[in-house]
């Protein structure tokens, strides 16, 4: 990474992770790659979105309660305050099934004595480096071919897939496999968990230039070599896979200039051992004891292409396309932008340190994604002991993490999130007949990305009685689909089924006429005077209204009964100390200290509560934000604090949330973050979330409204952000300093929008394919 005039769009470090938390991620949003960069023992963590182990969550499945709802609704709404404690089937809490790695992939070698060592992460093409006195590795994962791939000249090595990472399961079944071909070797390692029929595979193949190739008892030797270069890919499947069929998938990949005959040299070697029988365990197995050691012919000749490039080049044009779209730049000064990581995690005030966590945070979210959208801990972990399982969890952190991808230009990671609710729908559709007795869908709170199902759930818990998930997980598809100016029929079809179900479910009335949400449930908070589950939640309201309305415009023919049903629902309360309340029933009273903000669901990420429209609930909403702890200072709420501050244009309260996770020591050296301070719980909710912070402090839209610098923190008096896309389809580029703010729109629909500064507001004339260049004087 070299130091120029703008941003660092990579990191580096003087010295190799020596804990997992700090290694350098790369990935494709399939598979993961967690790189220490030691010359000496060198370790690349492999990941994959589907390695979740088994623990009966498999086989989970929503509680059947439907018949029981209306004496459910009955007693709640007689005033019951403690009647949904009662509405469970009597299970205990299953946990979805836990993310955890798969093996790591370890090179060996001498230890050397030189003086030299860098290792860096750049973010427009994915690549961890490590390089030193006779030594270089290059690790990416590839967003065109789906595989991990390392390239390590100075080879002297010794290379093996070692399954031994803290927490894997004692009696995980465990067999290794290698085989010599005529320019490398073949390495495999299959694991299968306990009392369980379901496996994962890992499959390597080396093809080494130049030098020896010999096998050991858990992998190979190389010595005299050029080079190495490893392509790794893992499955995880039941029952046996084809590994001669996925090896020459792998062999495929390289250009036939530079490999020899795809299969293996006939007696060069066999397969070492069988996976174990299912319990046993593995660990240090030896080699069979007829296996062979056989060599390769010495000195194979060079390659006449060079395959890693002919690799790299192919990811490049999908990556840094992708990474390049947006940019941020603080005018930091160019000596601290050339300082490695950690140096730059001393000094909070930094720009050069916010302009890193920015262009890291959209490199991370744009590698967790694509298989499936990023968990808590993005693609990543090295250790099987994950935190709330590694979970998808819909009721605050898989919508933070996911909060920037269509103004921060990343439709990959909503095409991602998309792919999950498309795979997972006929699930939603069984929760709403199971619990609720209804059509449509409801979204769980938890998933593994496996099953939708509703069955995480307890007495202080009961996420099965929460219904927003399917609004709040569709709202970036919905953002997109403005963005790009096309509605994507899956996005339809979805919102069609929430508001089926909405029409089974809201059919119980107040006094006043007005439709009931009961039970309701604001994740995962309860009122200071009731129990969980009650009436009315703030973000059960705002979301059922959203999803009608919204589905109505997808669905004209639909569009009379469904907003008729919206505008049923009765509006927000505000409570005496003058704060929107979390619930709008009378009678219930607020908790203010938690980490989650559901109830300023309407503010935030919805466009209903803002200081243009409704400036009264505006108001309101900002006193709710003034009151609301922080609890246990996790990451999350920090940041979510801050983007709904930012909607409500108060730039102090940013800065301040903002500056609760830079000062909380709340980020890795790999730039990865924690979801408590004190670097306590790797999660990936603050690096990924950070970038839409910065946005909606920078530049706001919906389909009728472009707001600029609504919330700028003092401390950042001059920048430029550039690339962002608007709700009206155009591409904005915003550059400011203490006396001048410029924006450059780039308008693909004519449309007429309202502009929002500090100084006003006044209306916009866009034309498709015309730029307009506004200049503000104030903001």
């Amino acid at each position: 990474m070299t130091t120029h005039a703008g941003p660092v769009h990579g990191t580096w470090e003087a010295a190799p992770a020596t804990r997992w938390e700090d290694g350098y991620l790369s990935g494709n949003g399939h598979h993961g790659a967690l790189v220490f960069g030691d010359p000496n023992d060198e370790r690349v963590v492999v990941t994959h979105h589907t390695l979740v182990r088994p623990n009966s969550g498999e086989r989970g499945r929503p509680p059947e309660l439907a018949s029981q709802l209306p004496q459910l609704q009955d007693r709640l709404l007689a005033g019951d305050v403690r009647a949904a404690e009662d509405f469970t089937d009597g299970r205990d809490l299953q946990w979805v099934q836990p993310f955890h790695p798969a093996f790591q992939i370890r090179l060996r070698r001498a230890s050397g004595t030189g003086t030299y060592y860098r290792r860096s992460v750049d973010f427009t093409t994915g690549v961890t480096r490590a390089e030193g006195d006779g030594w270089d590795s290059r690790v990416f994962v590839s967003r065109a071919d789906d595989v991990i791939v390392q390239q390590v000249t100075g080879a002297d090595l010794t290379i093996d897939l070692d399954h031994r990472l803290p927490g894997a399961p004692h009696d995980l079944a465990v067999g290794h496999g290698a085989v010599l071909t005529s320019d490398g070797a073949l390495l495999n390692l299959r694991a299968r968990y306990p009392g369980s029929d379901r496996a994962y595979t890992g499959i390597t193949l080396v093809i080494v230039t130049g030098g020896r190739t010999t096998l050991t008892p858990l992998g190979l030797q190389v010595t005299g070599a050029a080079s190495a270069l490893l392509l790794t890919r893992v499955l995880r499947h039941t029952g046996e896979i084809d590994v001669p069929t996925v090896s020459r998938a792998l062999r495929d990949l390289v250009p036939q200039a530079t490999c020899g005959s795809a299969a293996p040299q006939r007696g060069a070697g066999l397969y070492r051992k069988a996976a174990p029988p299912r319990g046993a365990a593995s660990h240090n197995e030896p080699a069979d004891e007829h296996q062979p050691t056989a060599a390769h012919p010495a000195e194979r000749p060079l390659p006449d292409a060079d395959p890693y490039t002919h690799l790299l080049d192919r990811h490049t044009a999908l990556h840094r396309t992708a990474y390049t779209r947006v940019t941020l730049d603080l005018g930091a000064d160019p000596a601290e932008r050339a300082l490695p990581g950690s140096e730059l995690l001393k000094d909070p005030d930094s720009p050069a340190f916010l302009e890193r966590l920015f262009a890291a945070g959209r490199y991370h979210l744009l590698s967790a994604a694509g298989l499936l959208p990023p968990r808590l801990t993005g693609l990543w972990t090295g250790d099987w002991n994950t935190a709330w399982s590694g979970a998808f969890t819909n009721d605050a952190n898989v919508n933070l993490q996911t909060a920037s991808a269509a103004a921060a230009a990343l439709p990959e990671v909503t095409d991602a999130l998309a792919t999950l609710i498309g795979r997972q729908l006929p699930d939603w559709r069984e929760n709403a007949r199971a619990i609720f007795g209804a059509r449509g869908a409801v979204a769980p709170a938890h998933s593994d990305g496996e099953s939708g199902l509703t069955y995480h759930f307890s007495r202080p818990y009961p996420l099965h009685l929460w219904t927003a998930g399917a609004d709040w997980l569709l709202k970036p598809l919905v953002d997109h689909d403005e963005t790009r100016g096309e509605r994507d029929p899956r996005t339809g079809d979805t919102l069609a089924e929430v508001a089926l179900f909405y029409e089974d479910f809201l059919t119980r009335t107040d006094d006043e006429g007005h439709i009931v949400v009961v039970p309701s449930y604001s994740p995962e908070n309860r009122p200071a005077n009731a129990s969980w589950g009650a009436i009315n939640a703030a973000m059960d309201l705002s979301a059922a209204r959203h999803a009608l309305r919204t589905a109505a415009e997808y669905h004209p023919e639909k569009a009379e009964a469904w907003r008729a049903l919206a505008d049923r629902l009765p509006p927000h309360r505000i409570n005496d100390d003058g704060a929107l309340a979390e619930w709008a029933w009378p009678g219930l009273d607020d908790t203010y200290d938690h980490r989650h903000l559901s109830h300023l669901y309407g503010v935030w990420p919805l466009d209903e509560i803002n200081p243009y429209d409704t400036p009264d609930l505006a108001t309101a909403a900002h006193r709710a934000l003034e009151l609301r702890g922080a609890e246990n200072d996790s990451a999350h709420g920090h940041l979510h604090h801050a983007l709904v501050a930012a909607r409500l244009r108060d730039g102090d309260r940013v800065a301040h949330a903002l500056g609760q996770v830079l000062k909380g020591d709340f980020f890795h050296a790999s730039l990865m973050s924690s979801h408590y301070p004190n670097l306590n719980v790797y999660n990936a909710d603050a690096a990924h979330t950070l970038p839409a912070v910065l946005i909606e402090m920078l530049v706001q839209s919906t389909p009728d409204r472009l707001v600029l610098l609504p919330a700028l923190p003092a401390a950042y008096p001059k920048g430029e952000l550039t690339g962002i896309r608007t709700r009206f389809g155009a591409e904005v580029d915003l550059r400011w300093s203490p006396n001048q703010a410029t924006a450059v729109v780039r308008p693909t629909r004519t449309h007429r929008v309202e502009l929002r500064t500090s100084s006003g507001a006044r209306p916009l004339d866009l034309v498709a394919g015309e730029d307009h260049v506004l200049t503000l004087e104030t903001w």
